[in-house]
């Protein structure tokens, strides 16, 4: 694959640093894939898209404080951790930094000694698998301690008080079931009041949850077979019914909702599933599911990006964007959205 092919120009100020003040607050860039036209509008216009009979499915996953800084017993090194997957009780996969430095047997503490970790395994590029041990219950102390892993071209500098903004709006206001790493960013944009006036124009919605993991901002390379590393999610019977009794649009809110569809999907019959997906969507692949998408801007290369690109066609999104950068809208995990219809 010719990742080449997915980059873009983009000014580094166009790269939002903080959320909106208020939900809903952000701008709509709409697509035809039909008629292969862009609309320019607000994200509150969402509602003229959404007809009597459509689907529109969120993901409820909700973002840890999964950034643990300790500091190596024996050295007094300064560690970084990043939880990525729970593996068993109290057990995880992580991305350490430095990595070279810590082996297997390394042992790391965190909070002036709240909650220790032994290494106990080593994985490729700068993973170790961690056995963590403290008195207490491991989320609530990690909730204590633990930051919210906001991406790394967020570079604003950080107050105590942002840190706390941070942990509510790096959330959606549905989040419900733990174990993310990164929001669903495209989910940011709802308030309680929009999801209602949603329901209130016929339209249905519904949940299912996906725990965006390693894979959310794994950088791709040119290779001939990319293979993803796996994230778990879980579909509920009520959201399968809904999906197989909706008529009109399923619309995917965010690219981690489509995933969870779409792995459903290629499994046969949309059926209730509690698994893990290692899909890669990308151009050539053919929806079986979804047939609009509600998603956010994202970076080059990104596994995001060409998920995106596999509905709308590369060269239509790629001119998206450059109308995108025309027009000043705000980029990332705190910018605008983009409805493909």
């Amino acid at each position: 694959m010719n990742l080449t092919a997915f980059d873009y120009h983009l000014p580094p100020e166009l790269i939002a640093q903080n959320p909106p003040a208020r939900r809903g607050d952000s701008r709509l860039m709409v697509l035809r894939r039909q008629q292969r036209s862009i609309e320019h509008k607000g994200f509150r216009d969402l509602l003229d898209f959404i007809r009597e009979g459509d689907l529109l499915v969120l993901n409820a996953t909700k973002v840890i404080p999964a950034r643990l800084r300790g500091v190596k017993e024996g050295t007094g090194g300064k560690v970084e951790v990043l939880l990525l997957k729970k593996r068993e009780k109290d057990v995880w996969e992580t991305l350490v930094k430095p990595g070279r430095r810590i082996k297997a047997g390394a042992k790391i503490s965190f909070g002036g000694g709240a909650l220790c970790g032994k290494v106990i395994e080593e994985i490729a590029d700068g993973r170790r698998v961690i056995k963590f041990e403290c008195a207490g219950n491991f989320m609530d102390i990690l909730n204590k301690i633990g930051e919210v892993p906001l991406p790394p071209y967020i570079k604003r500098s950080v107050t105590t008080r942002q840190k706390l903004e941070d942990k509510e709006r790096y959330q959606t206001v549905y989040a419900r079931e733990e174990g993310s790493v990164a929001a669903p960013t495209a989910g940011l944009h709802f308030s309680e009041k929009m999801l209602e006036n949603i329901r209130s124009q016929g339209a249905k919605v519904a949940f299912l949850t996906l725990h965006l993991g390693l894979s959310s901002f794994q950088p791709l390379k040119e290779e001939r077979e990319i293979k993803l590393t796996p994230e778990y999610y879980s579909l509920p019977e009520d959201t399968c019914r809904a999906v197989r009794e909706t008529e009109g649009k399923i619309i995917a809110v965010g690219t981690s909702t489509a995933r969870a569809l779409e792995s459903a999907a290629s499994r046969g019959q949309v059926q209730p599933r509690e698994e893990w997906t290692n899909l890669f969507i990308h151009p050539g692949y053919r929806f079986g599911v979804v047939n609009a998408l509600l998603t956010n801007f994202h970076l080059p290369r990104s596994t995001h990006l060409l998920l995106v690109a596999a509905l709308t066609g590369k060269d239509f999104l790629l001119s998206a964007y450059q109308e995108a950068v025309k027009n000043n809208y705000r980029f990332y995990s705190f910018g605008d959205a983009m409805l493909i219809i």
